[in-house]
């Protein structure tokens, strides 16, 4: 995995254990299943974390995913306050190629401007470059010309990486759900570098040896991970 950081350290000290995930319509499920797996509480968690998730839509209306799963979001876009969370998840799908989602980008300016930080992968990455959020920030996408293409400022600061944080703002590729997750995780503070090296290895490859550093990293008696 390969991350640019210079995050200005807002991941420290947050006032909630909430963390919001928008869901457009047709938004792509698999590059934010890892992220939202690992981040979401629940019981027996092989890698415990003191965060539960909330998803947040347009409206409360019914929404369907690329990979076919119909959601009720929790919550609206216009009820979503930074205050009330801890880093808001932005994932891709066609609508953001559409110039869709205006107000979750708008949403997700909100969020930087009061310290809060936003995650967003593929597709979303465009919805940032169109409210300016990656003209002053290092940011990556799934191609430097997919975000050029919006006519965003920012063309000299695309980092060619599967991930990147810099500024409260993290970005990524489609093809990155893993880095992805794993970078989120490390802007929340969340579990140690080496559980973290481990986790990304092992859904990075599948060899077993991450697998055992995983377990021998979180100090517990092997499960599933």
């Amino acid at each position: 995995m390969t991350v640019s950081d210079t995050y200005g350290g807002q991941d420290k000290g947050m006032k909630t254990n909430l963390i919001h995930v928008y869901l457009p319509q047709g938004f792509a499920d698999w590059e934010v299943g890892h992220a939202m797996a690992y981040l979401n509480q629940h019981p027996h968690q092989f890698m415990p974390t003191p965060y539960s998730l909330r998803t947040v839509g347009e409206t409360r209306a019914a929404v369907r995913s690329m990979g076919g799963l119909t959601l009720l979001p929790d919550l609206t876009l216009a009820e979503l306050q930074p205050a009330d969370s801890a880093l808001l998840i932005l994932p891709g799908g066609s609508s953001w190629d559409a110039e869709g989602n205006v107000a979750a980008a708008e949403k997700a300016r909100e969020f930087v401007t009061a310290g809060v930080p936003v995650a967003a992968i593929c597709g979303a990455t465009a919805g940032l470059a169109r409210v300016g959020l990656l003209d002053d920030r290092k940011h990556t996408s799934n191609a430097a010309d997919y975000l050029a293409a919006t006519g965003y400022a920012g063309k000299a600061r695309y980092v060619d990486a599967p991930v990147v944080r810099d500024g409260g703002v993290i970005t990524a590729a489609s093809t990155a759900p893993v880095a992805f997750a794993a970078a989120i995780f490390e802007a929340l503070d969340l579990y140690t570098p080496e559980v973290r090296a481990a986790w990304s290895g092992l859904f990075s490859t599948g060899e077993a040896q991450y697998y055992h550093a995983l377990v021998g990293a979180l100090g517990g008696a092997e499960s599933e991970a």
